[in-house]
């Protein structure tokens, strides 16, 4: 397998061989379950699906019910292709955290909070306008000009003002793992990962 899916659980900190103190990231990595199967004879390309999260039942269609049934596991949150993988799956096979290795360095895309609808002063660091004196009224975080009147008489694509902020998908590349702990299937990554506690994050090899 080539990544599987899990949970951020919070960040800590630990002392490297140098006795440094390094900022971590704790991820829960899976278990995931194996819940489908393509090839290229009905799908048209081969990848596997894992799932992961515990889901109630009575919040679970029933057509995603049937699917998780066939792989002979409860129904789960989260569902992921991943499309290289060495060994030979079956479904209802189980991936976790031996997955990967200490020492090795693996890519983690999750969602950055969303900070909602933002002015252009938190959004793209403006300044403001200016100083309050020589007529300005109430512009210290107004956005400015946006272009000419009479030419070209509209906004240009791509015009940095206010807008949705945050809760965007983010992927942090060559995150060092600095330790694994199998009993409880937490893996802590050197860094920080985008997003709040219990976002749900893929973690590539």
């Amino acid at each position: 397998m080539s990544g599987l899916i899990g949970k951020k659980v919070g960040m800590t900190s630990l002392f490297d061989t140098d006795g440094n103190l390094v900022g971590c990231t704790v991820l829960e990595a899976g278990p995931c379950v194996v819940t489908h199967l393509k090839t290229k004879a009905t799908d048209g390309y081969e990848a596997v699906q894992v799932s992961y999260g515990e889901r109630r039942e009575k919040s679970t269609p029933a057509a995603l019910m049937g699917h998780y049934k066939k792989a002979s596991t409860t129904p789960k949150v989260k569902a992921h292709e991943f499309k290289e993988f060495e060994q030979e799956l079956k479904l209802g096979d189980k991936v976790d955290a031996s997955l990967f290795e200490e020492g090795s360095f693996v890519t983690v895309t999750s969602h950055s909070k969303g900070k909602g609808f933002q002015g252009v002063v938190k959004r793209h660091g403006f300044s403001g306008v200016g100083e309050a004196t020589h007529g300005q009224h109430d512009r210290s975080r107004a956005p400015g000009s946006l272009g000419g009147s009479s030419y070209p008489s509209r906004v240009f694509k791509g015009m940095r003002m206010a807008g949705r902020t945050g809760g965007n998908k983010i992927t942090t590349e060559n995150l060092k793992v600095v330790k694994i702990d199998m009993e409880k299937n937490l893996m802590l990554v050197r860094g920080s990962v985008p997003g709040p506690k219990g976002t749900y994050v893929i973690i590539w090899k």
